[in-house]
Parts: C-alpha cells; structure tokens; sequence
C-alpha cells in the first residue's frame, strides 16, 4: 500500500523537476534539493511554487496559444 502511494507521488511529483532539468540543462536531483533547502529557509514559500508549475506543465496544451491566420477556416 505505501508503495503504491510512494510510487504515484513519485510519478507525479517529480515530473516538475525532471521537465527543469532537462530545460535548464541541471540534472533533476540537485534541483530537488534545492526546493527541499529553499522549503526549510522560506517556510514553504517554494511549495508553492511548485505546486504552480506542476499546474501549468499538465495544463500546457490548454494554455498554449493558437496562432490563427486569414486563410484558416
């Protein structure tokens, strides 16, 4: 049972730190470890940060702008 629960947050947690590393070039882990000393020096605030770009990164295809033209119809 809590490797299931284990296992799942891993999968979707994680994605958000493997999506910057692979952007940024940095691997994942150091990445995690940085929000883990940034959550114990601002209380948190870090949290939430990255509770905002797990949004945008599921979301992306919904937030992505059409570019539309005079000859689409």
């Amino acid at each position: 049972m809590i490797e299931k629960i284990q296992a799942f947050f891993e999968k979707q947690a994680f994605g958000v730190c493997d999506y910057m590393g692979e952007k940024l070039g940095i691997a994942s882990s150091s990445i995690r470890k940085y929000f883990i000393y940034l959550s114990f020096l601002t209380f948190g605030s870090p949290l939430i940060i990255y509770l905002i770009l797990a949004f945008l990164l599921e979301n992306r295809n919904f937030l992505k702008q059409k570019k539309h033209s005079i000859w689409d119809l």
